[in-house]
């Protein structure tokens, strides 16, 4: 099997490509990769995985012509991304860079898949979903992280500390569809506002699973959690969990934003390398026969057994980096007052991956504390990190 997988030297992108490897039960399973290297420290990736006989190529997927100077291929995963949820409106980079990057890479794929006759697979984001309602969430803070009410009643409750506020008025949760305390499902609202990342998003899935029925080849659509793992390139609006530990493990100065300013806002974890069974799976299918009812649309997460709050992950670090300074600069409760806000967050964002399960018999198997401990220890081997892919 012959597959180019692009964004090869991110993260996630070299990640699955090493996994993928492991995998394979024949040494037939080849893999390309194509890269920009747009992204601080993506260069280090590739002198691994060329030592894993994995082809790398230096282009650009919003070049058709870097495209059609290769292949074909068997099946494309599709790992590039500007995955940032602040991308275009944060004064770092345009918008036109970041539509361009998500959607006219996507098209150009698309494209490429549709001449090469390849089967076509897009990491997605669990930013495709409404901002609205889950921004609205109602929310009580329960072991220093914000949860779903248990029950019916009002919250605010809880002596331990207030539940976060909101200007507009909320919608219980048992009456969202598409949500319960297991998470957010596939049939939650993807309805404006998403972010313009989200956006790009669930236009790349709308345009993939079109091309797919007109062109007649196979597409998947796998909506991810938050990504976490060892030489992840952190940044507060994308990688968090690698962000935080490696800024604690360099004792550099980290504040909680928004809410009630304590760091209860929640994630779950995935890390990439568990997709790969999944996406074996994926890539030995054919297009669905008429009839069959394979969802093409899922959610990958950790779950809940996977989540962590900001404060939860800052004790983490407590622990695990005792020296560190980083815990004095972190304000006490009684100095919170009016917590910056900024556009987009989200209180409490945890994917139910239950349709994979029941689909594919997928279940995450790297736990949040062996992903923690996995991060920590590359700090401690690599302590600038952070310079490195800041």
């Amino acid at each position: 099997m012959n597959i180019l997988i692009t964004g090869i030297c991110g993260f996630v992108g070299s990640t699955v490509a090493e996994a993928l490897l492991d995998q394979a039960a024949s040494s037939d399973l080849t893999i390309t990769g194509i890269d920009n290297f747009s992204r601080n420290g993506s260069w280090l990736n590739r002198d691994r995985l060329q030592a894993r006989g994995v082809r790398i190529l230096h282009g650009d997927i919003r070049t058709a012509a870097d495209l059609e100077a290769i292949g074909p291929f068997d099946w494309v995963i599709d790992a590039a991304a500007n995955p940032s949820v602040l991308a275009g409106v944060d004064g770092k980079s345009s918008t036109r860079q970041l539509v361009e990057n998500n959607l006219g890479g996507t098209i150009n794929l698309l494209e490429a898949c549709k001449r090469w006759k390849a089967g076509f697979i897009l990491l997605s984001t669990s930013r495709v979903y409404s901002i609205p309602p889950l921004a609205n969430l109602e929310v009580e803070v329960q072991d220093r992280a914000f949860h779903p009410p248990s029950n019916n009643q009002e919250q605010g409750t809880n002596n331990e500390e207030p539940r976060t506020k909101n200007q507009e008025p909320r919608t219980r949760n048992q009456e969202l569809p598409g949500f319960s305390r297991s998470g957010i499902s596939e049939s939650f609202s993807t309805a404006p506002p998403v972010s313009l990342y989200g956006s790009t998003k669930i236009t790349s899935e709308l345009l993939a699973l079109e091309y797919g029925l007109t062109f007649d080849f196979p597409v998947w659509i796998n909506r991810c959690g938050v990504m976490a793992g060892a030489r992840q390139f952190g940044k507060p609006d994308q990688g968090i969990f690698a962000f935080w530990l490696h800024s604690w493990r360099e004792g550099r100065p980290l504040k909680y934003i928004g809410f009630d300013g304590l760091g209860h806002q929640v994630r779950d974890c995935l890390h990439p390398r568990d997709l790969a069974p999944l996406l074996v799976k994926q890539m030995a299918t054919k297009n669905q026969e008429p009839g069959t009812t394979t969802p093409r649309v899922i959610n990958l997460s950790g779950g809940l057994a996977s989540t962590m709050s900001l404060r939860q992950l800052s004790d983490w670090c407590t622990e695990r980096f005792p020296d560190s300074p980083t815990r004095d600069f972190l304000p006490p409760v009684a100095e919170v007052l009016k917590p910056e806000v900024r556009p987009f967050d989200l209180p409490w964002v945890v994917l139910d991956h239950s349709l994979a399960t029941e689909t594919w018999g997928w279940k995450p198997t790297t736990s949040v504390t062996d992903i923690l401990e996995e991060i920590a220890d590359f700090a401690d081997q690599n302590p600038d990190w952070i310079a490195v892919s800041a």
